[in-house]
């Protein structure tokens, strides 16, 4: 008993001057920080700029830097971030020297400081996991068996608190699940810079094989580059054919091992509960080939993956730790908000007072609702974690206003030649099957020196939001061919600063993906939709052909305006607006909210439920 209570004292003495080296660490590397801007002569920077804050820095007016780039054929606004290199090219003709410091500023602190870890201090870490699938194949009801499995009939209903994560043991390991509402949400948080998932189970239903989240699901996990599992489940089911499953996977690069391939696949049926104790067996599997490890004799770091405020107790906050071991009364700064951690409770709705590493917790006591996706680590004191997140809050507004310098076709040649490109990655939607396989197979035999062309998704349908979160994490273009995004899908890509090109005629696409790589894109016209309008009814006229009767869901519809009419997301006519009335009455518009009649010139065809969207080309310089 002496010598294990000596152990004790010896391992709490290891993580007290752990501990008391990583504060030190922090609080020297952040007194370390230089002074940026013009410093005797030499531009010295951390990151990349606005056109604002450099000619801010420089002691220049930011219509002097825009002037710069004018003169040498290009459009700018203030608020676009420079390159390293053109920040560069502006110090010397105003002639300064430059250089970069990579120290830890409070704005890049999650990116640039981690203390070294040393082997003898590392041990193997809870792997973690995401359940990823098509809609009614069974991702939630596994979720539910794996978790029911593992608790006793006492436990049972202690386990209904939804907190976004959970543990579960197999042969006295621990496996921890995030029960995200789906890949989206995956992404999201990917987007954000957030690696928080070891492993994907794919889910696909024996009686249904691959459909089209299936697709989804893949890219979303081959995007984030982690080990995959397939689950084929409802074997039980009548028609179930788990071989036509594995066919049908082989195409989306998704090999079993039985077929030479290096992905497990584990057949079973959640509802009856059978598979899933291999299913586990399989993730501790390669969990032991992975050796994932994590340090727990640190100050914490990890993942928000929910919050939300409530009324009684404040900010409530989901986490998982993947690195050290959060305590209760530690300081806490996750994005922009702050604390001193006052509860922590495990998914049973009970207190705890330690966090280790891959495990999930509820705590509270932040400042404010932070982001799912947004990193947390322990600091200090109080005071360092309020400075930190004041100045996330400054970056997140600066990013915001900005928008995020995502992949655009306009920057194409100038990240080549800057080599900051390896790899542009594509997005592709059509409208059938053949159209995207021709597509994609000509996209991928274009050639451009020093660059791989990757497309990350080809399937057909609509836009949709999914395809600008898988972008944005991907950092891709969007191509559309013979389909269009709903107004609330453009909203999302204007948020995210997303570009959507949409065509008609394959060698204009392949043609427009080459001229962006030279830098000769002629971008002189561009279409900008209006506004769109739902068919609601039909009304059959002798003399005037189709009468459509609309409601305006978004923008407006304009006389006289270029049209689309878009079923199911896919453009099936391209035409013009022929009348727009109100009752009997001639408008000049018809604006969102309202109701109208319509014609199209030259074109009958239409039906309840289609979208008319309104839109005018114009040239890309007026409009800017």
């Amino acid at each position: 008993m002496a010598k294990n209570n000596n152990n004790k004292n010896s391992n709490k003495q290891v993580q007290a001057k752990q501990k008391k080296d990583h504060i030190n660490n922090l609080k020297s590397k952040l007194r370390e920080t230089k002074e940026v801007g013009l410093v005797d002569g030499v531009f010295v920077y951390t990151e990349p700029l606005s056109i604002a804050d450099f000619a801010k820095k420089v002691g220049k007016g930011p219509a002097e830097i825009v002037k710069q780039f004018f003169n040498k054929g290009m459009m700018v606004t203030q608020n676009q971030i420079l390159t390293e290199e053109q920040m560069g090219e502006l110090c010397l003709e105003f002639g300064y020297d430059f250089k970069k410091e990579t120290t830890v500023t409070k704005e890049n602190i999650f990116d640039t400081f981690d203390t070294a870890d040393k082997d003898e201090d590392l041990v193997k870490k809870t792997p973690v996991i995401t359940i990823m699938g098509h809609v009614d194949h069974g991702k939630t009801t596994l979720l539910d068996s794996i978790r029911n499995t593992n608790v006793t009939e006492g436990e049972f209903g202690g386990i209904t608190q939804h907190i976004g994560a959970y543990q579960v043991k197999s042969k006295d390991q621990k496996i921890t699940f995030i029960d995200t509402p789906g890949h989206e949400a995956f992404t999201e948080m990917r987007a954000r810079g957030s690696a928080v998932t070891d492993i994907v189970i794919l889910v696909v239903a024996a009686d249904d094989g691959v459909m089209p989240q299936t697709e989804e699901a893949i890219d979303h996990a081959k995007a984030a580059n982690v080990p995959i599992i397939v689950f084929v489940n409802k074997i039980d089911k009548p028609g179930a054919d788990p071989s036509k499953v594995k066919m049908e996977l082989m195409n989306f690069g998704i090999v079993a091992e039985e077929f030479g391939g290096d992905i497990p696949f584990v057949e079973g049926s959640a509802k009856a509960r059978t598979g899933i104790d291999t299913l586990l067996e399989t993730i501790l599997f390669l969990s032991e080939i992975n050796n994932w490890t994590a340090n727990p004799n640190k100050y914490a770091r990890g993942t928000i993956i929910e919050a939300n405020l409530d009324k009684g107790r404040g900010p409530v906050t989901t986490i998982l730790v993947q690195n050290g071991t959060l305590k209760m009364r530690d300081c806490v700064v996750a994005g922009s908000s702050y604390g001193v951690v006052r509860q922590i409770e495990n998914e049973k709705q009970q207190q705890i007072n330690v966090v280790e590493p891959g495990q999930p917790a509820v705590i509270i006591g932040l400042s404010e609702v932070p982001k799912a996706g947004d990193k947390f680590m322990v600091v200090p004191d109080e005071k360092v974690a309020r400075e930190i997140a004041e100045a996330q809050a400054e970056k997140n507004a600066r990013e915001s206003r900005q928008k995020s310098q995502n992949l655009s076709l306009d920057s194409i040649k100038e990240k080549i030649d800057s080599n900051e490109l390896k790899e542009i990655r594509i997005v592709l939607k059509g409208d059938t099957q053949g159209t995207v396989e021709a597509v994609r197979n000509s996209i991928l035999r274009i050639q451009i020196d020093g660059v791989k062309i990757n497309v990350i998704r080809a399937t057909t349908g609509a836009i949709s939001t999914s395809d600008i979160s898988l972008a944005l994490a991907s950092k891709a273009l969007v191509y559309g061919f013979n389909v269009r995004p709903s107004g609330a899908v453009r909203n999302k890509a204007d948020e995210d600063g997303i570009e959507i090109r949409l065509h008609n005629i394959i060698y204009k696409l392949i043609e427009e993906l080459e001229l962006a790589a030279k830098g000769m894109l002629d971008p002189e016209f561009e279409d900008i939709s209006l506004g769109e309008a739902e068919v609601r009814q039909l009304f059959k006229h002798s003399d005037v052909g189709t009468i459509a009767g609309c409601h305006i869901i978004s923008g407006s519809i304009q006389r006289g305006c270029r049209v689309n009419i878009i079923r199911n997301g896919v453009v099936v006519y391209n035409g013009e607006l022929s009348s727009l009335k109100n009752g009997k009455n001639d408008i000049k518009e018809a604006r969102e909210g309202s109701e109208c009649g319509l014609t199209i010139k030259n074109y009958n065809d239409i039906k309840e439920g289609d979208i008319i969207e309104g839109y005018k080309v114009v040239e890309k310089e007026a409009q800017a």
